[in-house]
């Protein structure tokens, strides 16, 4: 007599308790992954474009104090570079018109001020990776941990049979495998997202800090030709 398969719901609502707990806890980590995994994807492409179009407009040739009183203008939709942008010339600014300021005081505090402002933004980029990191590199162990102790339990259970068979263990052992599972279904997503976002955030800080290069010296010639 064949017998209808078990489905995954049953296996679920059959397994020991602490199972149950190992499998609400890996769903739980795979939504909370989720939710990053989308929301730093739309951070780091914005941040890239955000990139990309304020390079173009900077390289224009336009004056930089009318770029830079256009950047203040519209604070709220500042992304990455543009920031970097604001806190270099604000500072260079700010200490051209102090009077006796030496021209390598004011590069000084125009290079410190970009290092604070990119240190910010690589934060802004990487936010939410360790999380994804851990969850990658934690769950496999948290679902194989379940898988093992639900086999113990299914063979615990034979101390009670007279005779052991396949049909016996075999709801169990399904039961624990369906932890396995579930961690690799956790922590599959988050390997490749933290990889991709990680590879990502690299590269864009890395332009960043080529801008900063960049902006520095054009300021260095415009503090020394005067």
């Amino acid at each position: 007599m064949n017998q209808e398969p078990i489905s995954l719901l049953h296996l679920i609502s059959n397994a020991s308790l602490l199972v149950q707990l190992v499998m609400a806890l890996l769903v739980m980590a795979s939504i909370v992954s989720w939710i990053m995994i989308v929301q730093r994807g739309i951070y780091q492409m914005r941040a890239k474009n955000a990139f990309r179009s304020f390079e173009k407009t900077f390289w224009s040739g336009g004056d930089l104090t009318q770029l830079y009183r256009q950047s203040n203008a519209r604070v709220e939709g500042i992304e990455g570079v543009e920031n970097i942008f604001r806190a270099g010339f604000k500072e260079f600014s700010r200490l051209r018109q102090q009077s006796g300021t030496e021209p390598d005081a004011i590069m000084e505090g125009v290079q410190r001020a970009m290092r604070v402002a990119l240190a910010r933004e690589q934060e802004k980029l990487e936010a939410n990776l360790p999380f994804l990191a851990s969850v990658a590199s934690v769950s496999p162990y948290i679902g194989l941990f379940g898988t093992v102790w639900g086999i113990m339990n299914s063979f615990r259970g034979l101390a009670n049979q007279t005779q052991a068979t396949l049909a016996t263990v075999a709801p169990g052992i399904s039961e624990a495998l369906v932890a396995t599972a579930m961690g690799l279904f956790a922590a599959i997503p988050a390997v490749l997202a933290y990889n991709r976002f990680a590879a990502r955030a690299e590269s864009l800080v890395s332009g960043y800090e080529t801008f900063s290069e960049e902006f520095s010296s054009i300021l260095h010639r415009q503090v020394h030709s005067k």
